[in-house]
């Protein structure tokens, strides 16, 4: 039998940010940090992988983030908040392949902004130059007086 990996290298995707490779412990607690609550999981890919969410976000009224289509296209559900995308071992979760990482990096690539319309949803791509992430704001801070 083959030890579980210690720590997994999956996909870490929080709403509108582009995902990002992270490295995780292979654990509950680490599981639970990385998505702010108790866990839920779904698969709805043919793939051997794994979306690992906040099961309570609706309820606790996280962001939506992304939405899940079925083969269609059709929109049939959205993640709230925070969410990782995790490879699937013979037991438990794995890291994700680079190939399966590249795959769901690209689908998930685009942020989603969400309009209710009535009863349903409308999902909007976030276009890039609205997107921002941590390092471009540290890189694009006004210079501090002392600079000038």
């Amino acid at each position: 039998m083959r030890m579980a990996e210690n720590t997994l290298s999956v996909l870490k995707i929080a709403p509108g940010q582009h995902p990002q490779q992270v490295e995780i412990d292979n654990d509950l607690k680490a599981l639970q940090q990385a998505v702010g609550g108790s866990i839920g999981a779904s698969y709805p890919f043919a793939d051997p992988v794994a979306i690992v969410y906040n099961d309570d976000g609706k309820l606790m009224g996280l962001p939506l983030n992304r939405a899940l289509r079925d083969e269609n296209g059709e929109m049939y559900d959205a993640v709230a908040g925070d969410f990782l995308v995790v490879g699937l071992g013979e037991e438990d979760f794995a890291s994700l392949t680079p190939e399966l990482a590249q795959k769901y990096e690209q689908l998930f690539h685009q942020p989603e902004a969400f309009l209710p319309l009535g009863r349903r949803m409308m999902v909007i791509p976030v276009p890039d130059e609205a997107v921002r992430n941590d390092t471009e704001k540290a890189v694009s801070k006004p210079p501090a007086e002392h600079d000038r």
